[in-house]
């Protein structure tokens, strides 16, 4: 089979687009070195994002400024116990004037959707996603109606520990590409942020630095990125490693491993770099595989995480030279 190699001025140019896509969002959301990269490498790896953290820390702003950099057009769903399936995709309205049912289209039918406070909101109206998030489309009333090609959800979760609200089931936990958190700011990012914000929010004056199709040709450029054989089966036992550890009940699925590639490729690509490297790799196996993971109820009681057991996989296997 012959690969089809990157073109190094391609490479470069879909690198530059990110970087003037990341800048752009650092100019109005204050966030640790990760966070806005890690958003940008599932988006152009083609999955979807949760983010779990405490409320103020600027999920929803992230979100918002992602949209508005790329000129996407971007939908916000705030969940609650009451929300409905329909309220996320759509119901059908009678006409009275011609006696014919109309398909209303709902909140899911956009290219950036925020999923707020998803957790808030019943396992059945949850599941809802469900269909979109795993093939960008959905099924009313026997019919197929597909997504936009740029769909993209970020949902965001506060700690399951927080009342009100429901754990994630693992099928909609595995439909997304990574998890991770915002975590709070340092003290002088804080300090940039109350000065940003005394008479305006930055938000307002963002402008979009990128269009749609800008976004389909970096995910393009993304499935060029070169990935040797010996990667993939590090890629490979890696994910397998967590259906035998003894801490684990319910290891990670095939789909992790599809996700952890195609995440490797899409941070090489945002790095300038033409090939995947084990270091992205162990960097990005925790926010994919993770939060795939059911934890046995000893190693839960004991204080044991999923985030400790993948750490415990990366150190126990041998890295490909």
């Amino acid at each position: 089979m012959t690969l089809i190699q990157p073109d190094l001025t391609k490479t470069r140019t879909a690198a530059n687009l990110i970087s003037k896509l990341e800048n752009n969002i650092r100019g109005v959301m204050r966030s640790n070195d990760h966070g806005i990269q890690w958003l940008l490498t599932a988006f152009f790896a083609g999955g979807h994002v949760l983010l779990e953290d405490v409320p103020g820390t600027g999920k929803t702003t992230l979100a918002k400024s992602l949209a508005a950099s790329i000129n996407a057009r971007f939908n916000r769903i705030q969940f609650t116990p009451d929300l409905l399936p329909t309220d996320i995709l759509g119901v059908s309205m009678y006409d009275q004037n011609t006696g014919d049912f109309h398909f209303r289209k709902g909140p899911v039918f956009t290219q950036i959707l925020l999923a707020d406070e998803i957790n808030r909101a019943s396992p059945r109206t949850q599941s809802a996603l469900l269909e979109a998030m795993a093939e960008s489309q959905v099924s009313i009333e026997g019919k197929r109606l597909v997504l936009d090609d740029t769909f993209f959800v970020v949902a965001t979760q506060n700690p399951v520990d927080f009342h009100g609200t429901y754990p994630l089931p693992e099928a909609q936990m595995d439909r997304f590409a990574m998890r991770f958190e915002l975590g709070y700011v340092s003290e002088d990012d804080e300090l940039q942020i109350l000065e940003a914000q005394q008479r305006h929010h930055p938000f307002d004056d963002l402008l979009p630095v990128l269009e749609p199709v800008d976004v389909e040709f970096i995910r393009e450029e993304v499935k060029l990125i070169r990935i040797t054989e010996e990667l993939k089966r590090y890629i490979v036992k890696l994910v397998a490693g967590t259906r035998s550890h003894e801490g684990i009940l319910m290891g990670a699925s095939p789909r992790a491993g599809v996700m952890l590639m195609k995440c490797a490729q899409a941070m090489s690509l945002i790095n300038g770099e033409q090939f995947v490297t084990p270091d992205v790799i162990q960097t990005l196996a925790i926010p994919v595989i993770a939060h795939r993971l059911a934890l046995h109820p000893d190693t839960d009681y004991n204080g044991g995480t999923a985030e400790q057991a993948i750490q415990d996989i990366i150190n126990s296997t041998e890295v490909p030279t």
